[in-house]
């Protein structure tokens, strides 16, 4: 065999025919591959270093082949599990060394949900709003809708989490790392959302392409019928590429690989708010944004992968440069973002909001999310940021690498 057909990467060969060949020159990211495990406190490092390990494996294989990998991540079972039977104050203190230790070893870290379900100790809550006040990277969930319906104890306590973090993380920033979710499943990649409740060893992966979302937008402009098909060839191109790599990771280290997230994430300047506009001609929020959305849905719901998370669109005010901009101008609000909802996903996400905002206002949005994706049996998630001192028609300051600043609008 022609030694040209195999590509050396981490003591391993990789065949050429699993090496990127993007369309038309663009290639997406890779934003997370993401392990689950189950932790041990007494263990616990030593867990983190064997998902490290795999984790690391997994990442050598894919940009061998062609693809960035943006982070790697940790999620462990909920973590009330692992830290009841120790005060608070020992609980926070585990919480900061783990804080530590990834930031030490540049992975993205989440505990978990704090309530599954209604009959949930809310008090857990509390203490994840403390947990995320006062670490860098840790992240966590509450779950406010599942099959049975909306969990209503869960979303009051998932408004008061969002209030309390406003008040007492730097900046108001903690909340980047919240996420109220309902009606997503298991071994979801991507965060703050991602859990699970199984036995661990498990891995997932989440792609940024909206990069492709532009490069076909650009070519199908309003052509619906069209657009769909060349996203899903584009997508699944890829998606397929990615998949073979997860299947071989998944012989060699003896990990379970759970699926693709094929939603295609924006980052900043990669902006899925600037290829909609392409296909549509009009500023974000105008008519035929919603038709935009759909076929994106459609698209990646099409991509002949094991699927998980939420398999939808990803729109996030504050980490896409175009959605940004387009938010300070007023041409979209929380509404039109949960009317999209109804077609796509993923919800609301990095909304800046004013300060003095209530927790029963914030209560009712998490509620409207929630309504609405059992409604519909479909995974959306709220992922809202109160920045305490800030108003209406005030700018945002978030020091962070992730996320832009916008001005914050009004919310009914």
């Amino acid at each position: 065999m022609d030694r040209r057909e195999f590509l050396l990467y981490g003591g391993a060969l990789l065949p050429e025919t699993l090496l990127a060949k993007p369309a038309g020159g663009i290639k997406p990211k890779i934003r997370a591959i993401t392990a689950f495990v189950v932790l041990e406190r007494s263990r616990y490092q030593e867990l983190v270093q064997a998902a490290l390990q795999m984790l690391r494996q997994a990442k050598r294989a894919i940009e061998a082949a062609g693809y960035d990998v943006e982070s790697v991540r940790i999620v462990t079972q909920p973590f009330p599990e692992y830290l009841r039977d120790i005060s608070r104050q020992e609980a926070l203190r585990f919480c900061r060394e783990y804080d530590e230790i990834a930031v030490k070893e540049s992975f993205d870290p989440n505990l978990g949900p704090a309530m599954l379900r209604d009959g949930d100790n809310p008090t857990q809550t509390e203490l994840l709003a403390e947990i995320l006040s006062t670490t860098k990277t840790l992240e966590g969930t509450v779950i406010i809708g599942g099959a049975d319906g909306v969990y209503w104890n869960c979303v009051a306590a998932a408004a008061k989490l969002v209030k309390f973090v406003e008040d007492h993380s730097p900046g108001s920033a903690g909340n980047f790392n919240f996420a109220a979710t309902a009606m997503l499943e298991p071994y979801a990649p991507f965060y703050p959302g991602a859990y699970h409740t199984g036995t661990g060893r498990r891995f997932a992966i989440g792609l940024e392409s909206a990069n492709v979302v532009d490069r076909v937008f650009a070519e199908t402009r309003g052509d619906a019928p069209r657009a769909v098909q060349r996203l899903t060839e584009a997508l699944s191109e890829h998606a397929t590429a990615v998949e073979k790599l997860a299947f071989q990771i998944e012989r060699e280290t003896a990990w379970t690989y759970m699926g693709i997230d094929p939603t295609p994430a924006p980052l900043k300047e990669v902006s899925i708010g600037a290829a909609i506009e392409k296909f549509t001609g009009e500023k974000f929020g105008s008519s035929g944004t919603m038709t935009a959305a759909a076929v994106i849905t459609k698209a990646v719901q099409s991509v002949p992968v094991k699927r998980t998370g939420y398999a939808g669109l990803m729109v996030p005010i504050l980490e896409d440069s175009l959605l940004a901009q387009r938010w300070s101008e007023r041409t979209y609000n929380v509404d039109s973002l949960l009317a999209y909802s109804a077609v796509c996903g993923t919800g609301l996400d990095t909304v800046p909001l004013s300060g003095d905002i209530s927790a029963q206002n914030i209560q009712r949005i998490l509620g409207d999310v929630a309504t609405l994706a059992c409604k519909w049996k479909k995974p959306l998630s709220a992922r809202l940021l109160p920045v305490k001192g800030k108003k209406p028609g005030d700018r945002t300051e978030f020091d962070d690498p992730f996320l832009l600043n916008a001005v914050i609008q009004p919310v009914g």
